[in-house]
């Protein structure tokens, strides 16, 4: 009898959390999202970030507050989401170089890019371009590949930083086409692009979405998008892929993520939600004109992206040699 006694509270203990937690889900959100971004305010990830959450503010009873945790290439903002209870009430946007890239790059970093969160969905991406300014004797890829075999270690590559995407970008591509070019970090694009139109670096690696102003008024010009397919902002720009570099890719890309142990349900809903506002016109529009290709939104599509990524990078970083402390 007491066996049928303790097998029925059994029973009902669980159909009173299965209660409790459905409940929990009907009313999700309770309180306002805190939306982490890693990186301060005005930047790409930024921008990217606070359109997605003023959309989510449309959803009825929903409001999502953009939080700035900066520092340390993004990883203090990881962290601290990494850390958050796992209620769908703490978000973060990721992207490769924090999610991918920095596990290999530095040598403790205060998060599992996979076991420590639930990865919600995709939500862009941006290929990184390699540009010359507008009176660059290299016309298209092949002649730079060209002068880099004839000079080895003479023509000198700017990008944003060490051990950005840009950068590891370049080494991945140094291997492929098997030639030598000087890295130049710079602290950030605008610093780069002055030295770039001065002749000072012959090549400028970085998004497509940090030089289309310098591409739209000719000052620099695009020679390559590391995408499988042309954007539509650029569409005259070729890819490595067509330019002989058969495969090559390199994307920026971004994606929500939650901690890990947030209800399937509410990662769910979450995934859902972010997907219809990704498909609203305007949004594609934004986003659209410097992706790097379709975006397969859904945790499990992220997931599988994450996965593929921190193999393809750690690759790279290992072979380039780069460590960041």
């Amino acid at each position: 009898m007491k066996i049928i006694n303790h097998s029925l509270a059994a029973v009902l203990a669980f159909a009173a959390l299965q209660t409790g937690t459905a409940t929990a889900q009907a009313d999700y959100p309770s309180k306002p999202i805190r939306f982490i971004v890693p990186f301060p305010a005005g930047g790409g990830t930024d921008i990217i970030a606070r359109h997605v959450a003023n959309k989510m503010n449309d959803v009825p009873n929903w409001k999502t507050i953009v939080d700035n945790v900066a520092g340390a290439g993004g990883n203090i903002g990881l962290g601290v989401a990494a850390k958050a209870a796992p209620d769908g009430l703490t978000l973060v946007l990721g992207q490769t170089s924090n999610l991918a890239i920095a596990p290999s790059l530095y040598g403790k970093i205060p998060y599992d890019p996979v076991k420590d969160f639930a990865p919600v969905t995709l939500v862009t991406s941006v290929p990184v371009t390699f540009m010359v300014a507008a009176d660059s004797p290299y016309k298209t890829l092949a002649d730079l590949v060209k002068a880099a075999k004839t000079k080895p270690g003479e023509i000198t590559f700017a990008t944003s930083g060490n051990g950005t995407v840009a950068h590891l970008a370049t080494e991945m591509f140094k291997r492929t086409a098997g030639i030598d070019m000087l890295h130049v970090p710079y602290k950030g694009a605008a610093a780069a692009f002055p030295d770039l139109i001065g002749g000072r670096v012959h090549v400028f690696v970085s998004s497509l979405e940090t030089g289309i102003p310098q591409i739209k008024s000719k000052t620099v010009r695009a020679l390559a998008v590391a995408s499988m397919t042309r954007t539509t902002s650029v569409p005259d720009v070729p890819t490595f892929h067509e330019s002989g570099y058969k495969n090559f890719e390199a994307l920026t890309w971004f994606g929500v993520l939650a901690p890990a142990g947030t209800p399937d349900a509410i990662v769910t809903r979450l995934s859902a939600e972010i997907t219809k506002i990704l498909k609203m016109p305007d949004v594609q529009e934004k986003f659209a004109t410097t992706s790097g290709g379709e975006i397969k939104t859904g945790p499990k599509e992220f997931s599988a992206l994450l996965k593929s990524e921190l193999v393809k990078w750690s690759k790279v970083v290992k072979e380039s040699g780069a460590k960041l402390d």
